[in-house]
């Protein structure tokens, strides 16, 4: 709102006051900045499957799910961030723990890159997922759990044993967030992966697909 001009009073998060002035700035240019929310799918892709370039990221954001590369960082994965881009790799991967009490959509790829993480990783904050797409806690549960991966819900906390990601039929609950995590699991499955109604990345992603095909995954959608 700065940027156009507006001065905006911020009341305690409970009233936003403007001012009223009219303004005539005249043509504005204005860059929108990169998803976290999507590009986290993305870097938990490198993690699992790179060594991948990510472009349009920017590391002075205030979007929530930035909070991506602590996980990253704390479980071993190769993480290089530049000015206009982060370079993500495989490492050694090992169990974390990660609060997403405050950055809930973070749960879809924390839970692919815990698939492929030695141990067991806890991610807090399973009470903010009841009322997403899905009740997102009980369905990474249970198309994790086709794939061979162990998830346990302990009041607020998920836990996710790592181990052998299998070839299997998933759906995405027609979430757009859990049809792009299945689909990051499966880049390294040790068989095909099939995501039932995959286009529900539509909403979020359209392209991210196209955009996984460069890394080789091993996915099939069905029902588009």
């Amino acid at each position: 709102m700065k940027h156009f001009g507006w001065h905006v009073e911020n009341r305690d998060y409970e009233e936003f006051y403007f001012d009223g002035a009219v303004r005539d700035l005249g043509s504005v240019e204005y860059t929108v900045e990169g998803d976290w929310s999507g590009g986290a799918f993305l870097l938990v892709a490198g993690a699992v499957a790179g060594p991948i370039v990510v472009k349009g990221l920017d590391g002075s954001s205030t979007q929530a799910d930035k909070a991506i590369l602590q996980a990253l960082c704390d479980c071993g994965a190769s993480l290089e961030m530049g000015e206009a881009e982060i370079r993500i790799g495989p490492g050694r991967l090992r169990a974390f723990r990660f609060d997403a009490t405050d950055c809930p959509d973070l749960f879809p790829p924390l839970v692919a890159l815990a698939a492929y993480c030695e141990g067991t990783s806890v991610i807090s904050g399973v009470s903010r997922l009841a009322h997403k797409e899905s009740n997102r806690g009980l369905t990474l549960q249970e198309e994790f759990g086709k794939m061979g991966i162990n998830i346990d819900l302990v009041g607020d906390r998920m836990l996710v044993r790592g181990g052998v990601v299998r070839g299997a039929q998933v759906h995405s609950r027609h979430d757009h967030r859990i049809a792009m995590a299945c689909a990051v699991a499966a880049l390294r499955a040790d068989g095909e992966v099939t995501i039932e109604d995959a286009q529900a990345i539509d909403k979020s992603y359209p392209d991210f697909y196209r955009d996984l095909q460069k890394l080789d995954g091993k996915i099939q959608t069905f029902g588009v």
